[in-house]
């Protein structure tokens, strides 16, 4: 569907400030997050009939009446000049508005990205589950096509993702991949990934496990010789893991945390933190690595110390988000403050920066 003038002005903005994200909101003007601040467009504030004609301008007739059916939506746009967006639409106050993302044009280098070149280990692995996680805008998606344009370069297989919206479309090099979006190709992502198993792929890539059928297929899929990567919200290794069991029925929970202990091989939780120059934002990750002595662990349901396999394992590039977070503060990227409000043990964290020994 062709997208209004008065559409476009606003993203041509969007794309010029290089916001990460806008929003449309009644009784605001169109507002963008750049470097991580909500900053107000210069126009006048928008009444309630124009978040209705810009967000159902956006949209096709299966589009309105999904929307209309879920109150909610999400899906993707494509403009020839400005690129694809990312547009969740949803009501407030009975009135739709909508928070759409710009979606980059290529896919930046590891280095580019901040990401550990443990990463890259996880790509070539030949079966398993791997997990991207944390807060809504922390570049999960940002990572996971980084590791589909890895796999797609040094690969000959085929790759599948369902994704709610397809953010990038990768184009063929090596493997096969096939992009499934949520409400355009499947229905819902545990229908979906049931047929996915049908169709040979050698890697399966979700957009997000976030419900029992979702998370049972994957599982099941990691386990039987797929390579599995997929998204979750959760903030470091410990609550994914603990998050993931959470989901199933009490009765399954024990055989769960043994397939996780099996078939799991690794998490990476990522953070998006103000840099010190606060121009942009900087990446701050944790990353564990399935060892023998952490898959004993998850198998036993000992989770908590799973802590300290992450500070045992450094040697192997395993870190937790403190680690990140301090290496980034004496580097000059982040301030103190920063660190801190981000820190899962802030007195620890304290204790460090002064040089003091852990207690």
């Amino acid at each position: 569907m062709p997208i209004t003038a008065e559409m476009q002005r606003i993203l041509a903005l969007a794309r010029r400030e290089n916001a990460s994200d806008i929003h449309i909101v009644t009784n605001l003007p169109p507002t963008f997050r750049i470097n991580g601040e909500i900053i107000l467009a210069d126009m006048p504030p928008l009444k309630r009939e124009d978040t209705a004609r810009l967000c159902f301008g956006l949209l096709n007739e299966e589009q309105k009446k999904s929307f209309e059916k879920n109150w909610q939506l999400c899906c993707s746009l494509n403009d020839p000049r400005l690129g694809r967006f990312r547009v969740s639409i949803y009501y407030h106050c009975g009135n739709p508005e909508m928070a759409i993302r710009p979606v980059v044009a290529h896919i930046k280098n590891r280095n580019e990205l901040r990401l550990p070149k443990q990463i890259d280990d996880f790509s070539r692995l030949a079966c398993g589950l791997i997990l991207l996680t944390g807060p809504t805008g922390s570049g999960k998606t940002t990572t996971l096509n980084y590791m589909m344009d890895l796999i797609n370069t040094d690969r000959r297989c085929k790759i599948i993702s369902i994704e709610d919206p397809v953010e990038y479309v990768h184009l063929q090099k090596k493997a096969i991949i096939v992009q499934q979006e949520l409400h355009t190709d499947v229905k819902s992502f545990g229908s979906a990934l049931i047929h996915v198993l049908r169709q040979n792929p050698d890697v399966i890539c979700i957009g997000e496990m976030r419900d029992l059928e979702t998370t049972e297929t994957a599982l099941v899929a990691a386990e039987t010789g797929h390579l599995v990567i997929a998204t979750c919200h959760t903030p470091n290794a410990y609550q994914t893991v603990e998050r993931i069991v959470s989901i199933f029925p009490q009765n399954q929970q024990s055989q769960i945390f043994t397939q996780l202990a099996n078939c799991l091989q690794g998490i990476l939780a990522q953070r998006l933190v103000p840099s010190s120059n606060r121009k942009e934002r900087t990446l701050a990750t944790e990353l564990l690595i399935m060892n023998a002595a952490a898959r004993k662990l998850v198998r036993e349901q000992e989770l908590h110390q799973l802590v300290n396999i992450i500070q045992m394992g450094r040697k192997q590039g395993m870190h937790s988000m403190d680690d990140s977070l301090l290496e980034l503060y004496e580097a000059g990227e982040i301030t103190y403050d920063t660190a801190i409000s981000n820190s899962f043990s802030p007195d620890m964290l304290k204790s460090r920066m002064h040089g003091k020994s852990e207690q």
